[in-house]
This record gives structure tokens, sequence and C-alpha cells, in this order.
């Protein structure tokens, strides 16, 4: 038996793990305690790294669906070559568009990312769509209209205060604002709780996170940027913001002083159902703290105007100038290219490219990446680029995407629909080739797509262990066979997050390179060699990485548009919605509740459901529910509900959660599976899905078609006694 230093990839935080290795099998995995991030901790999911390899239902070779169903193994090469036929004769009848990828949560990693992106480039189609757009794309929507902080953010673990808002990084591992380490958030948390950080969340729930907090403002679901606009207000009024800060680099506010005017506080407690007074409290503590910052997650960004919501966030680390300053240190890159930080704003600028915009609903693109939200209307709609053809990555369209049912019905309309994954998933059930692709352990990587994540210029580096005795590829292998039987040259050293098709650098095309060779050409640019990053097995933050935010320069430094006019006008929109007094809800009172997503610790979206020690707990995805409000409904836990909104229904298994807001029923998103699995409709604790609750084409975000996926009215009532106590 042997013993290796790795990085765990069952989510994108990247905790060291120590595995051992016997007969070319993994047998144990435990925390690396040399890993200077994680520091020897694993998550419940990382920990199940053994099952996950040596699962017997893991795909063990390419499958093709059979002309009457079901499916048979072929060698992925054979594969690969049918793949490239279809797809060619696709594009010669419907040309480039017709042609679609999708980058899941699982594919958000380097090559193999950047090389599908690349193939898809290379044919010449912009049907390129990911994660992104389905659960917060307004976070790079509010970040480009309301400028951009060239310094970079300040971390919260440095900080004297946080907002956390719809955010829950104890559960969820990962966060993209203040940089809290995702790897070991909570050890993190809890020790800048002990200097003296001052936690507030605003959560319908209380989290995990939420037990940290001085202030917790258990707000009406999707009552945001009503509550955000009155912290706004306070601050303005009471005077509370860095005048300095804002003169220098910004504009607009005296715009946003009249757009934030109506909401009071009076205003903000009918409508939010928060206390006003403990409103006021939670500003002037952000306020009047050195530093610290807003924090947002999916929770306001699933739910109603998330723009207004993610805009205002901006502004409230403006006003009080919470962004890093002259002569700060940053981590500025270690296998990524380096930048230098600068303590200026960059200029708004629109979010959508003009590169390609939807042909549905008047959407527009977000920076050269088409809204997943829409796919299944691309797919379903006919005319001049519709797309016939679906790579998925990495992701389970099937069950993450909004309005289930239409984007099943999509899926099984194509042409052809291949898929990438471990596992049969229900996308995977409805795909004509299905890649078996390979684990973490059996193929080489590196934390280069991750470093955003991490506030210290932190990098690892890992060889495979495993050599897997069946026909298994690495994703980047299917789009880098394509590219060299279509007679493509592909390239790499583009941006992980989409932008423009720029040129990289040639990959070589004939023949097939080495996936280090391929790391090689992605780093060629970055500040520390990869060959250095090598040599530290545990990974290592890199002192050359450390960078001083340098000062203005008054040459090439914009300023923050305190108050762009989408924004308000999307603010105005929801100060224009009817208040139900009562605490009653505007969709009308037929509906009694109203339904929140959440993260759950033992599974990473779709990813893990189906490993036995993660549903322990059990069942799958569970109706939490207000105790007071189950007894008044005569449910209890364990009982069988059916939940039904305005444009479907599902049933769960009700279980009881005392930090959850009355009214609130609280489940996650991408559980599920297709509606006429027996089994699935037989025993709905296997994880009910959803997003069949909510429709793609009313409720959503006008711009790139963000739908509703928290906050959904909905009504709830017990269909059967309960199957577990």
């Amino acid at each position: 038996m042997s013993t290796h230093k790795t990085f765990c990839r069952f989510c994108n935080s990247n905790c060291g793990v120590e595995v051992d290795i016997e007969n070319n099998r993994a047998v144990a995995v435990r925390g690396d305690r040399d890993h200077p991030v994680s520091r020897g901790f694993t998550c419940i999911k990382g920990r199940q790294l053994v099952e996950q390899h040596n699962d017997p239902e893991r795909i063990r070779a390419t499958l093709q669906q059979r002309p009457g169903g079901g499916f048979q193994p072929i060698r992925s090469e054979r594969g690969i070559d049918e793949v490239a036929r279809a797809v060619t004769r696709i594009i010669e009848r419907h040309g480039p568009r017709a042609v679609a990828l999708y980058n899941g949560t699982k594919s958000w990693s380097n090559v193999a990312m950047n090389m599908a992106h690349s193939w898809l480039d290379a044919i010449g189609s912009p049907s390129y769509y990911t994660s992104l757009t389905i659960d917060q794309p307004a976070k790079l929507m509010a970040k480009m209209i309301h400028g951009r902080w060239k310094g970079g953010e300040q971390i919260i673990t440095g900080s004297d205060v946080v907002i956390f808002a719809g955010a829950n990084p104890l559960a969820s591992y990962v966060t993209t604002s203040g940089k809290l380490p995702p790897a070991n958030s909570m050890d993190y948390l809890r020790d800048a709780v002990k200097r003296g950080l001052k936690v507030i969340v605003i959560d319908p729930r209380r989290t995990e996170t939420a037990r940290f907090a001085s202030i917790h403002l258990q707000i009406r679901p999707g009552e945001d940027p009503t509550l955000m606009a009155g912290m706004v207000r306070v601050i303005l009024e009471e005077d509370l913001y860095d005048h300095e800060f804002v003169d220098l680099n910004a504009q607009g506010l005296d715009r946003l002083r009249e757009a934030v005017g109506p909401f009071t506080l009076d205003y903000v407690e009918r409508r939010a159902a928060v206390r006003g007074a403990d409103v006021a409290a939670a500003a002037r503590m952000f306020a009047r703290a050195r530093s610290g910052p807003v924090v947002t997650g999916t929770g306001v960004n699933m739910a109603p105007h998330p723009l207004s919501t993610e805009v205002l966030a901006n502004c409230l680390n403006t006003l009080c100038g919470r962004w890093a300053r002259e002569g700060e240190m940053v981590a500025g890159g270690v296998l990524t290219a380096p930048f230098q930080p600068r303590a200026e704003a960059a200029d708004p600028r629109p979010f959508w490219s003009g590169y390609a915009a939807p042909r549905v609903r008047g959407l527009r693109d977000l920076y050269y990446e088409l809204p997943t939200p829409a796919l299944a209307d691309e797919i379903l709609t006919a005319g001049d680029g519709q797309v016939r053809a679906v790579f998925c990555v990495g992701g389970n369209l099937a069950v993450a995407v909004p309005d289930q049912l239409k984007m099943i019905r999509a899926l099984r309309s194509l042409e052809l629909l291949v898929v990438t994954d471990v596992r049969m998933t229900a996308t995977a059930r409805l795909a004509h080739y299905v890649f078996g692709t390979k684990l973490s352990l059996e193929k080489p990587d590196y934390t280069r797509a991750q470093e955003f994540f991490v506030p210290f210029p932190h990098a690892q580096y890992s060889p495979a262990f495993i050599d897997p005795q069946f026909d298994v590829i690495d994703d980047w292998e299917l789009f880098w066979g394509l590219g060299h039987r279509m007679g493509l040259q592909l390239s790499l050293g583009r941006s992980n997050f989409g932008g423009p098709p720029v040129p990289g650098t040639p990959v070589p095309m004939d023949r097939k390179p080495a996936i280090d060779e391929l790391m090689e050409i992605e780093t060629q640019s970055a500040r520390i060699p990869l060959k250095r990053v090598k040599q530290y097995p545990s990974g290592h933050i890199f002192e050359e990485g450390w960078v001083a935010v340098k000062p203005r320069n008054p040459r090439t430094a914009g300023h923050f548009d305190l108050a762009p006019p989408l924004f308000v006008e999307d603010l105005a929109k929801v100060r224009a919605e009817p208040v139900t007094e009562g605490g009653g809800y505007r969709d009308g009172e037929m509906f009694t509740h109203r339904l929140i997503s959440r993260r759950m610790r033992e599974v990473y979206n779709s990813t893990g459901v189906h490993l036995a020690e993660l549903n322990r707990r059990g069942p799958g995805n569970p109706a939490f529910m207000n105790p007071h409000d189950m007894r008044t409904a005569g449910i209890e836990s364990g009982d069988m509900v059916e939940i039904e909104s305005d444009h479907g229904k599902i049933c769960a298994v009700a279980r009881p959660e005392a930090g959850l807001a009355s009214g609130v029923v609280s489940m996650s998103h991408s559980w599920g599976d297709l509606p006429e699995n027996e089994e699935f409709v037989a025993h709905p604790e296997a994880g009910a899905c959803v997003n069949r609750l909510v429709a793609d084409d009313t409720h959503f975000e006008p711009l790139i078609g963000m739908c509703r996926q928290s906050a959904i009215p909905v009504n709830v009532r017990r269909i059967a006694v309960s199957r577990s106590a």
C-alpha cells in the first residue's frame, strides 16, 4: 500500500487529502494536515472519495443509445468517430450555431473546460452555456454596470464586519467575494469571530453561518432588494458613508439617494417582515466598521430582482469604501497570469457583448455566454440558429435547469445529445452518446481555475495515482478528438470564465498531447512556473504571489456608477409592487408559503446523491418547514407532502427546522430524476426536483432570463402519514 497527497475534486474547494492506494485501488482517504489552506479538514463529501471511485454503477465505457432503447458499450475512439461525423452533418445542414456546449459545475476546471470552449470556437458556434446563468448571473451583471475595483476585494478574515446575504459558506464551502477560504471555512470564520469580526446575516433561515451572527435579519423570502435599499437609505440619511472615497471614485450619489428614498424603515418592516430598528442597527454596524464586505450567494440571486440586490450590495461596499486600498497586500496569481492591482475603479460597461444574442424573449448574452434558462426554447424554437445538438459536460441539464419538464422535452427532441459523466444521470439516460470519464485520482490536475476563490497565493498540482482498467477518458480528450477528426486547430490560453473568442496558443493536432503538456501551455504566462508548483505535493502558498496594491493613477482611473439606469428601473419595479398586510404574499392569497433554495453539506448540486453515506440522514431532498407551521397543518415529521405552485407540483418528505421562518419551505435544487422513472415516482424520498415548480418564461429577470428559483409561492398539504420518525 502507498500513500499519496492530492486535493479533493468532489466540489471546487480543493481541500488537501491523503489517499491510500493498494493494488491500483483507493482504500482510504483523510485530510492532509500539511495542506496550507485546508489544514487537515475534509467535508463529508470528500470523505466518500473511495466509494465514488469504486462505485459499482460507475460508467466504465462509452455508451451508445440503441435504436429500440437502452445503451450498448462501444470503444471511446469509435464513439468520437461517430460523434464527429454526426456533428459535421448537423453543421453542414443547419450551420454552426445549431451546436451548443453546456459546461456544468463539475467541468469548472482547467484544460477540460477550455478545450471544450476552444472546440466550440473552432466550429464557429456562439452557443455557449454554463451553470453561471442558472444560479448567479446577476453577480457579473451588477459588477459590470456598477464598475469594478482594480485593487480587488477586502478579505473577510482580516475585516471588522461582514454581511452574508443569501450566502451560507459553511454549507456550500464556496465564496465568490470576500474570499473566505472555502476549504475549512468554519475554522476560518470561527477564528475571525474570536478576533472580533462582526457577522450580519440576511436569510429566512438560521443557517450554519447565521449561528455566528451578531445580527440575523430573518427576512421574508424575496425581499432582499427591499431590505438592502433600506440599509443604503439609512447610511445616506445618517451621513455614514465614506465621503472621501465616494467623492474620488464614484458618481451618481444623488440618483442613488433618490432611488432608495421610498424605502423607509417603516416600509421595509411592513414588506420584509424585519423590524426597522434591526435594519438600521445592521446598517450602522456595517458603515461604522473600518473594513469588511457584503457577500451575496445563490439565495438572493435565485430570488426575484437579483440585479437590484447585487447592485445594492456593490453600492454598500462602495459607499463604505470596502475595497482593497493602496499598499494592502493581495493574492496576485500563481498559475494564472499575474496582474497588478491598483486602487482605482474601472468604468462601468455593458454586461452583454453583442457577439450573439439569444433568439428568444428579447434576452441578451452575458459577456459572450448565452443564458442557460433560454436553452430549452433555443432547442424547441424553429428557425435559423435552432439548436439541434448539445454537448453536456460535467452537468445534469435534466434536473438543474428551471422548468424541468420543458427542458426534458427539449433534450428528447435533439438530433444529437452527448454527455460526459461518471454515472447514468437523468441527462445521460436521454443522450445518444455517454462518454464515461475519469475521476480525480485517475488524472493529473491543478488548482489554476480555483485561485480566484482563495485569499492566498496558493497552488497545487497532483499527478494521477490510479490507472483505470477500463475505457474512460478525460473530458478534454473528447473535444481534442473531435477537433482532430474534423481538421480543426484548437488552442488554449483563454479565460476560464468565458470572454471573446480570441486566439490562444495552438495545441498539437497531429498527435494526441499529454495532459501535462496542455497544462504547460495554459500556464506559460503564470507568475510561478508549473514545474515549481509540482515540487510541493501538499500545495504551497508562494510569497512571490503577494502583490501590493498600487496607488490610483488619475490617467487610468474610472468611476463607479452608484445608480446605473438598468438598476434604477428595476428597483422602481420593486417599489411599485403592492404590499399585502398581515404577512400575506403578493402573488395571491391562494398561496400560503414560499419555497426557498438551500445548500446541503452532503451533496454538490446533483453530485453525490447516489452515495449511501451522503443520504444517511435521509430522505434525499426533504421539505424543511417551521415546526409551528407543521403542527398547524397537521403535518408530522416524515409525512409525505405535496407542494404545488402555479406551474407544477412535487412530493417530498416533511422535516421540521426550528430556525426556519414561519410561512417558508426550504429545499435544495438540482435533485430529482426523469418523471417516468417508476422508482422515483413511487419513492419521492429519492429527491424531488424543485425546478418542476417554475416556468422559464414567467417570473424571470428580463435581461438574461434568470428564473425565480427561490421565494416561489406554493401551497403545502399532507398526502401520506409519516414514513419515518
